[in-house]
């Protein structure tokens, strides 16, 4: 598997040479800002006290607090928090919200955790990463396996901490404590509006559109329902267990309701089985990656059948696939730019604590899709002006702001 921060850097380097950065903003790119890692003791159901690992890494503040989800999974690793917490800066970016980027991990199956042993986990690694977040430092959000209730419990450790309540030191978080109307659904509805703006780039209707999705969680899972809803043909969707695919169709809404017992999309009925390897090669007309990194790799690249693939997950090409694919003429909209939604809408939401005033949810669906539409068009102009691929003009856009940035700020001392 290709290393992550292997890929962000790569991705860094060709943008910087595109664009005759400066070699000192180059090198102050290549260098998170700060890197902490934190042991985790935890008492067990059992009395046992088992120590995981975790991490909180902050790329670049230039414009603004830090941003960034917190994700647990097994195989979480700092090099993967870098990588992720870098793009995090590009993204924010890319959309104009006024954030610098960081990420956050904890090496563990939280699947394998009771509710008491995960809340546990979670408090004490909020206590651990105490004195790098807060609402004007750095906003933890939502990631793999996390959800609305462990942002909750952050917030409350944050602020039994601090003596009063802070909402707006998380986001991503129940609306009964602060939350946003429109957070839990906005990443999906980003990769939505990209994908029609993609299919309208390329003078192709959506109605009828074929669709395969790799990832069935928070991102893919609402995606495909969106895309059926919109009169897309979703034909394949695959989760880390297997996939299925049925030329006619899959109906998303019965495809949660199976897989909330069976704990995977695998097995459905009425659907041929298929891998996740077999779903990424699938005759489609959008190929959405929403699961993790390195999915699309230089072993599985000449298979890809789509005409667009959009990265709703962050990081799932490679910079040698990516390259094969343009040369290939596949449209792919870039992760720093195809998945911003989440992000544009926890700025919303941290908006909305600061100010202790809460928008409708049409309201903030509509100001998320003026911010995705005003990005997208921006993107593709420079694209189109250059003669470059969409990743390496939304690459060349956020780098230069997050540069802008650091010319007005100058260096001290």
């Amino acid at each position: 598997m290709t290393n992550a921060w292997a890929t962000a850097l790569s991705q860094l380097d060709e943008a910087v040479s595109f664009m005759g950065l400066e070699p000192e903003f180059h090198d102050i790119f290549r260098t998170p800002k700060r890197i902490l890692t934190v042991s985790i003791p935890v008492r067990m159901d059992d009395g046992r006290v088992e120590v995981f690992t975790g991490f909180r890494v902050h790329h670049s503040l230039a414009r603004g607090p830090a941003k960034g989800g917190v994700r647990y999974h097994p195989e979480v690793s700092v090099d993967e928090v870098k990588a992720l917490a870098m793009w995090m800066t590009w993204k924010c970016a890319v959309v104009g919200i006024p954030y610098g980027g960081a990420k956050g991990g904890v090496r563990i199956d939280p699947k394998r955790l009771s509710d008491g042993e995960l809340e546990r986990l979670t408090r004490r690694y909020a206590s651990e990463i105490l004195p790098f977040i807060g609402p004007e430092r750095d906003i933890p959000a939502p990631d793999v396996n996390t959800d609305e209730r462990i942002m909750a419990w952050i917030m409350d450790t944050y602020s039994v901490n601090s003596g009063f309540s802070v909402p707006g030191v998380v986001t991503g978080k129940p609306v009964s404590i602060g939350g946003s109307q429109g957070r839990s659904g906005a990443t999906s509805r980003g990769v939505v509006t990209v994908a029609m703006l993609a299919l309208r780039q390329l003078d192709m209707q959506p109605e009828g559109r074929s669709v395969a999705i790799q990832g069935f969680g928070k991102v893919g899972g609402f995606a495909a329902q969106l895309f059926h809803d919109a009169g897309f043909n979703v034909i394949g969707i695959a989760d880390y267990k297997g996939g299925v695919y049925n030329a006619r169709g899959l109906n998303p809404t019965a495809l949660l309701r199976y897989k909330s017992e069976a704990d995977t999309v695998a097995g459905f009925p009425g659907a041929d089985a298929i891998t996740n390897d077999e779903l990424l090669a699938l005759e489609c007309d959008l190929l959405v990656p929403a699961a993790i990194e390195d999915q699309i790799t230089g072993r599985n690249v000449d298979a890809v059948r789509a005409k667009i693939v959009v990265e709703g997950a962050n990081g799932p090409t490679t910079p040698e696939a990516d390259h094969a694919l343009a040369d290939r003429g596949v449209l792919v909209v870039p992760d720093v730019l195809a998945n911003a939604g989440g992000v544009t809408v926890s700025y919303f939401e941290w908006v909305q604590d600061i100010q202790a005033y809460f928008w409708s949810e049409d309201e903030v669906n509509m100001r998320m899709r003026e911010v995705m539409e005003r990005a997208y068009g921006e993107v593709r102009s420079l694209s189109e002006e250059k003669g470059v691929r969409l990743r390496l003009a939304a690459l060349a856009i956020g780098i230069g702001r997050v540069a802008d940035a650091h010319r007005a700020r100058g260096l001290f001392p």
